[in-house]
């Protein structure tokens, strides 16, 4: 009876190890963010260059509707801080928020963030190379006066104005290769990835949504890869529920000892002693 009672207390240490098929923590989900939706699902009228997303999506269609406005509701936050932004670039900006917003297909670039309007963030998400290219492309006559826009700004009217300072200058100055614009302006949130659309390797922007959406077998590819990387403990940020937990190998070394005091009709504290080293 204490040999089976000991076995069964090593098999619940070890299960919670195995991610239950269907229940992938790194795919289809939605971060602990101010505006998304605690699960993914449809939206019947997502809006403009949101729509991509609106069989399963992590945003509302009045989250994709602000998305579009020059100066939201979301986050307050001014594209025209040094003047117009030309249409084709501010397309790209568009199409950034929607991704954030509205895709759940960043779980596995999904970290703990310290900040006090969202717990998480994602980091050093890989953008195809040709979104990078292209977002430069057409914005580098746009005008911005900061490298990093996810701080340092000038709040004082409630919106975001250029530091005390600072100078408008064109994005091709600020910014002088398109790795600088995609790595740099949301604090490494997208890393410039050498892949190109379509490989499998890399997230898109923005898709044909009658394709397919691309960016489930690239969220797949990198989650398996996370999880194979030796001593990784906590992927995702615990707060979230998502953290995947690699079980120490101090779980396999107690099972001798385990077995041997069940055997021995002494376990009266190993259950605790072995919980305690988790």
């Amino acid at each position: 009876m204490a040999l089976a009672v000991a076995l069964a207390l090593v098999l619940a240490l070890l299960a919670p190890a195995a991610v239950a098929p269907g229940q992938d923590p790194l795919l289809n989900v939605c971060m602990d963010a101010k505006h998304h939706k605690r699960e993914p699902g449809p939206e019947g009228n997502l809006y403009g260059q949101c729509s991509p997303w609106k069989d399963n999506a992590c945003c509302t269609a009045n989250t994709s509707s602000e998305a579009h406005r020059d100066q939201s509701f979301l986050y307050n936050f001014n594209w025209r801080h040094c003047g117009v932004m030309p249409p084709k670039c501010k397309r790209h900006f568009i199409q950034d928020t929607c991704l954030y917003e509205c895709s759940p297909n960043l779980g596995p670039w999904i970290e703990q963030a310290g900040s006090s309007w969202r717990r998480e963030r994602i980091l050093q998400v890989p953008l195809c190379r040709e979104d990078c290219e292209q977002w430069w492309e057409d914005c580098k006559d746009a005008r911005t006066c900061k490298e990093n826009w996810h701080k340092g700004w000038n709040w004082a009217t409630g919106t975001n104005r250029c530091p005390w300072g600072s100078m408008c200058r064109p994005f091709r100055q600020v910014f002088p290769r398109p790795k600088d614009l995609c790595e740099k302006i949301w604090s490494s949130s997208f890393s410039y990835s050498p892949e190109r659309r379509g490989s499998g390797r890399c997230i898109q922007m923005w898709f044909d949504p009658a394709q397919g959406n691309p960016n489930v077998p690239v969220a797949k590819y990198y989650a398996e890869r996370k999880r194979s990387r030796p001593g990784q403990g906590h992927d995702v940020a615990p707060e979230s529920g998502r953290a995947v937990r690699a079980r120490p190998c101090s779980v396999l070394l107690l099972l001798p000892l385990v077995l041997l005091r069940g055997g021995s009709g002494g376990c009266g504290g190993c259950g605790v002693r072995a919980r305690g080293s988790l």
